[in-house]
């Protein structure tokens, strides 16, 4: 186990829509998470035993989520609403995760300005890369957040 918070106090999302089960390694730019494919995901198919493979950009969004959300901890802050602007070049060696498979999501920041991000992020399953994605992210500052939040709702 990692001495990392459960991912819950992570990533800004409620059960069932937290799909990445844990942090494993965090860094100034990198982290290393893991998911547990199964029926616990609101994307498992019971009929097929899998989960599509287009789910793995959500992996590896929330997976940089927790990035986030843990230097947010650091910071003494809870961790912010962020937003997926856009994945490129997403590719998967498979159309479905199995059963029972555990796959490691690996993401590096590339580049970050003003809450603007740019990561690069893999799956890994037993050694081998399945899947990559360049993730282009944005955090708002808490005053941001507010003027969208008041803007919807005008």
């Amino acid at each position: 186990m990692s001495n990392y918070p459960a991912i819950e106090q992570l990533v800004p999302h409620n059960r069932p829509m937290i799909l990445v089960d844990r942090a494993l390694q965090i860094t100034a730019d990198t982290i290393h998470c893991q998911v547990d494919i199964g029926e616990h995901n609101p994307f498992f198919d019971h009929q097929t035993q899998s989960i599509p493979a287009y789910v793995g950009i959500e992996f590896m969004a929330q997976t940089v989520a927790a990035w986030s959300g843990y230097h947010s901890l650091q910071q003494g802050s809870e961790p912010s609403i962020g937003f997926l602007l856009g994945g490129r070049r997403y590719t998967s060696e498979c159309d479905v995760f199995h059963h029972g498979q555990i796959l490691d999501i690996h993401a590096e920041k590339m580049m970050e300005d003003n809450g603007m991000a740019v990561f690069t992020s893999q799956i890994i399953w037993q050694g081998t890369q399945i899947a990559s994605c360049q993730l282009n992210v944005y955090v708002p500052s808490d005053k941001k957040l507010q003027e969208m939040k008041i803007r919807s709702q005008q």
